[in-house]
């Protein structure tokens, strides 16, 4: 399972987004400098208001950030919420190293992309 600071830099490649580009859409709400902190587990705790923010941005299921936090989740507020890839993939059984070869594939795709 990846850490909360491996899951952010993952979302946050895959849309093409810089620690900048996150802060802005987060309205200044979460510094680009604690982003990066984030990103490299130097954050061990971070607060659910932030991890709401970025569920937001990255529009992620708030209750995977809190589980990759470290928060404890009840598996029904869990299910219930799950949204975008998780609710996919979970749909099509695929183990978590299948689900990261499919996101790796999928960066490849928007880079390749890019560079048209």
């Amino acid at each position: 399972m990846p850490t909360l600071g491996q899951e952010l830099c993952r979302l946050r490649s895959l849309k093409g987004w810089t620690l900048r580009d996150v802060e802005e859409r987060t309205k200044k709400k979460v510094s680009n400098s604690y982003l990066y902190q984030l990103e490299n587990d130097k954050v061990k705790e971070p607060s659910p208001n932030i991890l709401h923010e970025l569920s937001v941005v990255y529009d992620v299921s708030y209750s995977e950030f809190m589980k990759l936090a470290g928060f404890v989740v009840p598996k029904s507020s869990s299910r219930a919420s799950s949204t975008g890839t998780s609710v996919a993939f979970d749909a099509l059984k695929l183990t978590n190293e299948e689900r990261n070869e499919v996101m790796d594939f999928v960066q490849f795709l928007r880079r390749k992309k890019k560079k048209r």
